[in-house]
């Protein structure tokens, strides 16, 4: 005898399937809109050259950090939380895949009263990205952090000497500076690496190796806005249409208009001038 399906059980499949489904999309366009503002962020800080992060500190950098819209929590010490990517330059000098990071915690050095900043971080040693890659770093205990000099310091790369391992910068209510971010926590997310990339258990090592396959777009987009920070390169202008030609004038001409194409014709000269044309 043959048993009929249950129809609620049948109804409540599909409906966890329609929700798993959904759920996926939707994880999947958070981590889009979190990279896409993630290169606006990093894009509109490095088109300004008085107030951005100098060209001689991008170009020794061993990773980049950008965590949008970084929150405060809590009342009275409370703390941060925000959630960004980052990029690890590899040997051949071209920047890694993407990896979805949190930061949270510590006692942020944000102007009094800012409720949200934007965050960028970048890396000037190995050892730091080692720990990340391990899964977490707490910056000013596993890695030294320190306020980022900001504009056009060409000098800087000396008087500094890159003494910290991590340089931290904050934008916010418009006005871009180095910050004090001790004791923050910089951890993998997990879940958002999953989901992006589309493999369950992927690691931060398997994202950023050399042979790891391309990531999917918009992830090449901030990639490119990275390459260009440290490249010292402005933000792409946005291609215009050149003006129409003027159509091309003919070239003037002594030429007789009424001559065959090819023949060229002169005025004979008078023999006698002054007197009356024969009749």
């Amino acid at each position: 005898m043959r048993t009929r399906p249950n129809p609620f059980a049948t109804r409540l499949a599909v409906l966890l399937l329609s929700c798993a489904i959904t759920t996926g999309a939707v994880a999947g366009e958070r981590q889009d809109g979190r990279l896409l503002t993630s290169t606006q962020v990093l894009s509109e800080l490095m088109s300004m050259p008085e107030q951005n992060i100098p060209t001689w500190l991008m170009e020794r950098a061993y990773a980049v950090a950008v965590i949008p819209s970084v929150i405060k929590v809590g009342l009275g010490i409370g703390g941060r939380r925000g959630k960004g990517v980052l990029v690890v330059r590899k040997d051949t000098g071209a920047w890694s895949n993407p990896i979805f990071i949190n930061l949270t915690g510590g006692s942020f050095g944000f102007q009094v009263g800012v409720q949200s900043a934007d965050v960028v971080l970048v890396f000037t040693s190995k050892q730091s990205i080692e720990g990340i890659v391990g899964g977490k770093v707490t910056l000013g205990a596993d890695a030294s952090v320190a306020a980022g000099p900001v504009g056009r310091q060409s000098s800087a790369a000396t008087d500094i000497g890159l003494t910290a391992q991590v340089y931290s910068y904050s934008r916010a209510s418009g006005l871009f500076a180095g910050v004090a971010l001790d004791g923050s926590a910089i951890t993998i997310d997990s879940s958002s690496n999953e989901s992006f990339y589309k493999k369950p258990g992927i690691l931060a090592s398997e994202i950023i190796r050399a042979d790891a396959p391309t990531a999917p777009a918009p992830a090449d987009q901030f990639v490119a806005a990275v390459q260009r920070s440290a490249n010292g390169n402005a933000p792409a202008a946005p291609a215009t249409t050149p003006a129409p030609a003027a159509p091309a004038q003919p070239p003037a001409s002594t030429a007789d208009s009424s001559a065959p194409s090819g023949v060229q014709t002169y005025p004979l000269e008078d023999p006698q001038p002054g007197q009356e044309p024969p009749q």
